[in-house]
């Protein structure tokens, strides 16, 4: 059968921790617009240094002018009380030392200017502009889907993935999470694995055998690979499985996979890799059978 058919047949699942019971898949959920749920998984814990840094930003930007302004007026007035000639005298080493304070204190003032003078763009999660979508191979065991449903649930409530393709030995094994829209029908863009397979995208993870992270997928031109993505979607990890699968996650997020994130989605790759591998050693004595 070929890959990307939609299966039919529930498989029961049992969740290993309480969860209220998931729909047989696959199954298409149409929706104008994605919601993210109430349940958030748990976040990093901050520096509470930092912490502080982004609560006070404006003053924080403030502090150097007026670190430079005190010192300026500390200066002129220690010129003034001191009995020195207010002429600067280049062979006295204390109207030497005064000049030297006086450009610190203006650099540090001119510094101040700048900083408040840029404005950082505020990065914040955007609701996928998509339907919902589940689409799993169709000779899928259960075992497998298991695996593949504890990745997802990891992935979906720890980081900001809200969108998981998986393919292997050219086959789109899962498709979950959001996905484009089609403009035809409304229904969710269905990934073509063999095209996809033959993209520089994925050529170029496959042969490098390592992770590679698209921080920011708006301005890279590759994103016309990943058609099936919604059109908003911020960023996006590709992850190989072995030499003959990929794994791509799309975020909600710019720059909102962590070095954290990166490394248990590693973990997560090496797990379905081997999973996967397992399955499609068996597939033909299953299929024979």
């Amino acid at each position: 059968m070929e890959a990307g058919t939609i299966l039919h047949i529930g498989i029961q699942w049992t969740p290993r921790h309480p969860h209220p019971p998931l729909p047989n898949f696959p199954r298409f959920v149409r929706a104008s617009s994605i919601q993210r749920g109430s349940d958030k998984g748990p976040k990093p814990s901050r520096d509470w240094i930092a912490h502080w840094v982004s609560k006070k930003d404006e003053a924080v930007r403030s502090l150097p002018i007026y670190v430079g302004g005190a010192s300026l007026l500390t200066v002129l007035f220690n010129r003034a009380v001191s009995g020195i000639a207010p002429v600067a005298d280049a062979s006295s080493s204390q109207s030497r030392a005064d000049l030297l304070t006086l450009g610190l204190a203006v650099t540090s003032i001119l510094t101040g200017l700048v900083w408040l003078s840029i404005q950082p763009k505020s990065i914040t999660p955007v609701d996928p502009q998509g339907v919902e979508c589940q689409v799993f191979y169709s000779q899928l065991s259960e075992w497998v889907v298991s695996e593949i449903f504890w990745a997802w649930e990891s992935l979906s409530t720890i980081t900001c993935c809200r969108s998981l393709v998986i393919i292997y030995d050219c086959k789109c094994i899962v498709q979950i999470g959001a996905a484009a829209k089609s403009p035809n029908d409304g229904e969710p863009v269905i990934v073509d694995a063999a095209k996809l397979m033959q993209g520089s995208l994925c050529i170029g993870v496959l042969k490098s055998g390592a992770q590679r992270y698209l921080a920011n997928l708006s301005p890279y031109p590759g994103r016309s690979e990943l058609p099936f993505l919604p059109s908003n979607t911020q960023a996006v990890i590709l992850q190989p499985l072995g030499d003959k699968g990929i794994a791509i996650l799309g975020g909600d997020t710019i720059r909102g996979f962590t070095t954290s994130d990166q490394a248990w989605i590693t973990f997560i790759g090496e797990k379905l890799d081997a999973t996967l591998a397992k399955f499609m050693s068996d597939m033909p004595t299953v299929v024979q059978e």
